[in-house]
């Protein structure tokens, strides 16, 4: 009986470690249109699991990668949104298993860096999102087109049929999830909500702002709406977005760009004295500012939830930093990813929240040069 319980373990692990020839989008260059491509995806290695995706999310930092703003190898997969079930896995795995339905993680769980052992650091040191190398950690690639390596996004790449990620960076999920859906919990949920739940508190009957109201500005409105803001005032230069906001919770909406004065000062006359807690969820340095300023001088939080483009700087009136206002950036809403992300998902099959209003389009994969064009014009 051993004997045929090592056997049945050892297929398990090495058993179907095939390449896998499947549709994936490639990026060549900066700023080139994603080509739909023929790839070849290696089996994984120790300490890695290959997952056939169901459904991935476009998220603004695969936008952003893709345009050259942030860190990224070319040519590569994009995408590290993903929700898909394990087809094999490498030497050493026990947290998965094939047939587990799992979610992709942009930021791994090690359990054993500096920033996993802290208890309020969740940016694992095996990240590969600042300084990307568009690697696994053995320093190679899974992915091969037209006898080209192709790198990885963030080693995730979610843009394609099969990817190979770190064990350290996949999360099981509930059997019951919904996998046409579920992707959005791998990132925009733990992003937005998190930010506003988890990380920044709000406190009930608070003020907040949030900058930006696309899919993580969404998603931090309904935080704050679910931590009993009593106002949550969204700031956006698309006013299609905003009877979407007003339903999510938004009871004011500014469009910077039909205001006489800077939007921080609006905000900060309509509210008094400013606000609580202010969000920034579009990436610009500029809005970041404005965020900042828009907070109460003494106890006012300020929260960077968007990623800023390549050596982009901040700069703030040093003078009044004193007075107590405090700004933090957040990344994945302070969640340790393995450890809280399924717990999110069970909350949704539990309606203790709704991610459903965030997904506004449902498109096959070779649609997602439609998806993105969406996207760009404003319309999810």
């Amino acid at each position: 009986i051993d004997t045929i319980s090592t056997i049945s373990k050892l297929f398990q692990e090495t058993g179907r470690k095939h390449t896998i020839t499947c549709r994936a989008a490639v990026a060549w260059a900066a700023n080139s249109t994603l080509s739909i491509e023929e790839v070849q995806v290696e089996p994984p290695k120790a300490g890695e699991v290959r997952i056939k995706l169901t459904s991935t999310g476009i998220c603004g930092s695969d936008d952003h990668a893709i345009k050259g703003l942030l860190s990224a190898v070319f040519p590569y997969i994009p995408g590290h949104e993903g929700a898909g079930i394990v087809e094999s896995i490498g030497k050493g795995v026990s947290s998965v298993k094939p047939g587990d339905k799992v979610l992709t993680l942009i930021i791994p769980q090690c359990r054993e860096c500096s920033s996993c052992l802290h208890p309020k650091g969740n940016f694992c040191e095996k990240q590969d999102v600042l300084s990307s190398s568009g690697l696994m950690l053995d320093g190679t690639s899974r992915f091969t087109c037209k006898g080209k390596k192709i790198h990885h996004s963030f080693r995730t790449s979610t843009f394609t049929e099969y990817t190979v990620v770190l064990e350290i960076a996949v999360a099981k999920i509930d059997d019951a999830a919904p996998m046409d859906k579920v992707s959005a919990i791998s990132c925009e949920v733990p992003t937005g909500y998190g930010a506003a739940v988890h990380s920044a508190k709000v406190t009930r009957g608070s003020t907040c702002v949030v900058y930006g109201l696309g899919g993580i500005g969404s998603a931090i409105v309904m935080g704050c709406k679910a931590s009993g803001a009593a106002r949550i005032i969204g700031v956006d230069i698309n006013e299609e977005k905003f009877p979407r906001a007003r339903a999510l919770g938004v009871t004011d909406c500014l469009n910077p760009r039909k205001l006489k004065k800077p939007v921080q000062q609006v905000v900060m006359e309509m509210t008094g004295v400013g606000a609580d807690f202010a969000f920034e969820a579009i990436g610009l340095p500029d809005v970041m500012l404005a965020a900042w300023d828009s907070c109460h001088l003494s106890h006012g939080v300020c929260l960077i939830v968007g990623v800023a483009p390549l050596n982009s700087k901040l700069s703030l009136d040093a003078s009044v930093i004193f007075s107590g206002r405090t700004l933090k950036g957040v990344c994945l809403g302070d969640y340790k990813t393995r450890d809280c992300i399924p717990r999110l998902v069970t909350d949704y099959l539990q309606n203790k929240i709704n991610i459903d209003p965030l997904v506004t389009h449902q498109l096959p994969f070779d649609q997602l040069h439609k998806a993105f064009e969406l996207y760009r014009a404003g319309k999810t």
